[in-house]
Formats: structure tokens, sequence, C-alpha cells
């Protein structure tokens, strides 16, 4: 029996809290075994943020003991393809030069809707990650 190599994908956006941490939610939950999937910030919050906790919960995707991590933590390692999530990490992201592909998703920050709105946006920002996620597996399948 062949042994299966998984696909690493690291997640970038600015803070880890919200985008990169439902992006990352969602491969691990639509992807299985397939990938080996890591998430992290060019400037860390302090903790997922509360809604992005609750949005996954109500899909069915446990993000309890995810964490906030520094982008500087995967330097050096490779990886199948980076995916930032938000313009600042594209701008501001340390290059991984071993990455086979390199992908980029515009997304709004949830966490910056204001009031009683941003449980929305939160649930909005994960439909979309989601349908994206699915995309890109599809595509990996594909290769």
């Amino acid at each position: 029996m062949a042994r299966v190599t998984k696909r690493r994908v690291l997640i970038l956006c600015t803070g880890n809290s919200a985008r990169s941490q439902l992006a990352e939610g969602w491969l691990r939950a639509l992807g299985g075994e397939r990938f080996a999937v890591f998430s992290a910030g060019t400037a860390p919050k302090q903790a997922v943020h509360p809604l992005a906790l609750q949005v996954m919960r109500e899909a069915g995707v446990d993000l309890t003991g995810h964490r906030p991590k520094d982008v500087r933590r995967f330097l050096g390692q490779s990886f199948d393809c980076i995916i930032t999530v938000c313009d600042n990490a594209r701008d501001t992201c340390p290059t991984f030069p071993g990455a086979q592909r390199q992908l980029h998703w515009s997304l709004p920050d949830p966490a910056a809707v204001a009031g009683p709105q941003q449980a929305a946006a939160f649930r909005q920002t994960s439909a979309e990650i989601r349908q994206r996620i699915r995309r890109f597996i599809a595509d990996q399948t594909a290769v």
C-alpha cells in the first residue's frame, strides 16, 4: 500500500484570530487526512476571536485549543501552498521559497465590523471561506 503524503498548507492573515483560523478549521474539517494545515499571523493577537469560535462551533467545527501563532515560527519550513486571507498579510508576509503555490483571498475582516452586525459578518466570512476551501480541495484533488 502506497504511503500518502499530506499536502502542507499555511494560511496567513494579520492577527491570526479570525479569517485564518476559520480557514484552518474548514480545511481540517473538509480536507481530512489529505492536508497538514497550519495558520499564523504577521502580528498575532492574544486569542482567537470569540465569534470565530462560536460561528465554527455552530457549523460543527471545533476550534477549541486553537491559538494565534506568529508566522516567524514557520520560517524555514516547507509548504505545498501558502494562502493569504487578507491584503496586509499578503503585503507583509515573509517569503516561503519552497512553496509550490501561493494563493491570495482578499477577505474583509469580520472583527472590524462594529455592533450587532459583527456576528453576521463572521457567519458570512465563514461561509465564503468554506466555499473557497471546497474549491481549493477540488483543485488539489485534480492535481
